[in-house]
């Protein structure tokens, strides 16, 4: 479906799951504004968007910082006049045993898997609410749905995310705001993701999985574009994505 004139921002679009939601989105005629911390990767990006005809801005943004959010969606309302869509796709999975007593990633955790969403949102909203339209998708994981050992902390992250997307979800219905909501729950997805985990036996036993079952990136990508293209009225709040061969 053609998305001509929506205006899409995205965050951790400097490379997997945001860097193919941003290459997909924009080839079906989206305007998209991508954040990450690396700008050199953001900036490649974008010029590669707009050499294929589309239209893309950038901006690095730290999600753990209210006023980095608002600024991205600053940048896009200057930018395109309005925002549509906001892709909360900033995390990290340092996952450990407790035990180990990797204290620092967990607070990482919370602040990035937490707070990007929260300021995100927080950002949004109340252009979302006084036009009553707009679409919140954020990235959870199939540890925000089960618990793993290893995932106590980044599994709490990420059940948050799925608390905090679905009560957004009813609020709104309840308000008559229209915003409509989707959140993601990838599974094995051949990302950097697993360059954050720190614990070594941990990353061995990850790295070991993924190379025996995960699917790129471009497959969660085809799910976000999939909940964007839902007609105004309906509303997929909930898809869990990952490999066919994978018992997650």
């Amino acid at each position: 479906m053609d998305r001509k004139d929506e205006v899409i921002v995205i965050t951790a679009a400097s490379s997997g799951i945001g860097q193919a939601t941003a290459k997909l989105l924009a080839a079906k005629g989206a305007k998209v504004v991508l954040g990450a911390r690396r700008e050199d990767r953001l900036k490649a990006l974008a010029e590669e968007i707009r050499t294929a005809g589309g239209e893309a801005e950038y901006q690095v943004p730290d999600v753990t910082k209210q006023a980095d959010n608002d600024a991205i969606v600053k940048l896009a309302k200057d930018r395109f006049g309005k925002v549509d869509v906001i892709f909360l796709n900033a995390g990290i999975m340092p996952g450990s045993p407790l035990s180990a007593l990797k204290i620092d990633d967990w607070h990482d955790m919370v602040d990035i898997n937490i707070k990007g969403v929260l300021n995100g949102a927080a950002a949004v909203l109340p252009e979302f609410i006084a036009r009553k339209s707009g679409h919140v998708i954020a990235t959870s994981s199939v540890a925000g749905l089960k618990a793993y050992p290893a995932a106590a902390v980044y599994g709490g992250t990420k059940f948050f995310v799925r608390d905090f997307m679905e009560i957004l979800r009813m609020e709104s219905a309840m308000e008559g705001t229209n915003i409509r909501t989707a959140t993601i729950y990838p599974a094995a997805i051949n990302t950097e993701l697993l360059d954050t985990i720190s614990d070594t036996g941990t990353a061995a036993g990850m790295a070991a999985l993924y190379e025996q079952v995960g699917i790129t990136p471009d497959r969660i990508a085809n799910v976000v574009a999939f909940a964007i293209e839902q007609p105004a009225d309906t509303n997929v709040s909930e898809l869990t994505v990952g490999p066919t061969v994978q018992a997650w």
